[in-house]
């Protein structure tokens, strides 16, 4: 199997950034505190900012795909917050150290980390 290269990587991160967009607004929603709506509904925007820096680097045109959409939606339906936020608090904050390799090559991508890290703690402090 060949290796990937950094911008094979870095497509499969803008759809991840295109996929989050549709699962934050989906999340937002389905919870009932309006300024965590408010808060996913920013982060789902914030994704979207993502997403198009990784397009100006990779030049991919991407389509959102809904399927992490509706499994979240599934998973926050079954468990509510207390078993999804952590989660995904967790893959918010790691995402940063996927990103950090780019930082030298791709300095516009220390922007998207830094967004990460700080979704990561809005979920967590949405447990609270």
């Amino acid at each position: 199997m060949a290796k990937k290269t950094d911008i094979d990587i870095l497509i499969a991160s803008q759809q991840t950034e295109l996929d989050a967009v549709l699962l934050y607004q989906k999340l937002a929603e389905l919870v009932k505190d309006e300024e965590q709506k408010k808060t996913l509904l920013s982060m789902a925007a914030d994704e979207g900012r993502h997403a198009a820096i990784l397009k100006g680097i990779t030049g991919a045109e991407l389509k959102p795909k809904d399927t992490l959409a509706k499994a979240t939606a599934a998973m926050y339906k079954i468990g509510g917050k207390k078993l999804l936020f952590p989660f995904m608090s967790e893959f918010e904050i790691n995402s940063f150290f996927s990103y950090k390799k780019f930082f030298t090559k791709y300095p516009e991508i220390t922007k998207i980390a830094s967004d990460e890290i700080r979704h990561g703690h809005l979920l967590a402090e949405m447990l609270k």
